[in-house]
């Protein structure tokens, strides 16, 4: 029998882990959630924490930090939890002490000050630095349970799609970069009620 082409529920072989990246199903109904691609921090059997890549802010983190030099990093809401904290990601690697590779050439935190520093020095450098307002937990066994309940679908993270702040759609390209069985998932219309 053919497979078929339109098939809304594609298996999912890909298990949760740090540096993978979790797209929601076109169904999810959460309007917090809906049509986010989050990566994965954290994944282990106390719980997990990620940022959202896609959700975008208007307003520089010159902003929100003191003693930040005026860089044109982009600022995206990370998740709904401590949404008053500032969090960043880059690939500056090394040259921030304290810093924890999440994937590949991504790395996580570190020293604030050392990161202040830095961009201080050559304001360039911003281009390599995500900052985040908050983030996306999940406690024990929570993010399993929604996998189960189909609220998310799991792929391979990389830097040029994590860093990439450039990007329009990056949830329906995460989507289409998954393969031929999940591309049409990326066309599910926003309302399927109005076609």
């Amino acid at each position: 029998m053919a497979r078929d082409h339109l098939d809304l529920d594609p298996e999912n072989r890909i298990k949760p882990a740090r540096g993978r990246l979790l797209v929601s199903e076109p169904f999810l109904p959460d309007p917090y959630f809906r049509r986010t691609v989050v990566l994965l921090c954290e994944h282990n059997e106390e719980g997990s924490f990620g940022f959202v890549l896609n959700r975008h802010m208007d307003m520089a983190v010159s902003d929100l930090m003191e003693n930040l030099p005026p860089v044109a990093s982009q600022v995206s809401i990370g998740g709904p939890v401590q949404s008053s904290n500032l969090y960043y990601l880059h690939t500056l690697g090394k040259r921030i002490s304290g810093s924890e590779e999440v994937v590949d050439g991504v790395f996580m935190g570190g020293d604030y000050e050392q990161l202040s520093g830095v961009l201080s020095a050559d304001e360039r450098l911003s281009k390599h630095v995500r900052f985040f307002v908050g983030y996306s937990g999940w406690g024990k066994d929570q993010l399993d349970k929604e996998l189960e309940e189909k609220a998310w679908l799991v792929s391979n993270g990389e830097k040029a799609r994590i860093m990439d702040v450039r990007t329009s759609d990056l949830w329906a390209q995460t989507l289409r970069a998954m393969g031929k069985p999940f591309a049409p998932l990326a066309n599910f219309p926003d309302d399927p009620s109005l076609n």
